[in-house]
C-alpha cells in the first residue's frame, strides 16, 4: 500500500556567529525537527547582501525563511509559534 507523499518544507536561515537569537532559532527549529539550510553571514559578502534583499532590507541574523517565505527574526519565529502558525508551516 502507498502511503501519500509527505512535503517537507524548504527551510533557510541566515545567522551569524555568537549570535544568541540565531542559537535561540536554530533551537526552536531543532525541538521541531527540521534541520534547515543555515547560511552563515559573519563576514558579510554575497549571502549577506542576498539575505538583505530577500528580508526587504533587514540586517540582523537571523532572517528565516519557509518555503521562501520570509519569517523575520527569532522573535517573530517564536511568536508564530506561540500562535500556532509555525506547526503548519513545518509539518504541512
Amino acid at each position: 500500500m502507498n502511503e501519500p507523499a509527505v512535503s517537507v518544507p524548504h527551510v533557510e536561515i541566515y545567522t551569524q556567529w555568537g549570535c544568541p537569537f540565531c542559537s535561540r532559532a536554530l533551537a526552536l527549529l531543532a525541538d521541531k525537527g527540521v534541520a534547515p539550510t543555515e547560511y552563515d553571514v559573519t563576514m558579510g559578502g554575497a549571502k549577506r547582501a542576498e539575505m538583505r534583499e530577500r528580508a526587504g532590507g533587514r540586517n540582523t541574523a537571523p532572517q528565516i525563511f519557509i518555503d521562501g517565505r520570509h519569517i523575520g527574526g527569532c522573535d517573530d519565529l517564536v511568536a508564530l509559534d506561540r500562535q500556532g502558525g509555525l506547526d503548519p508551516l513545518l509539518h504541512p
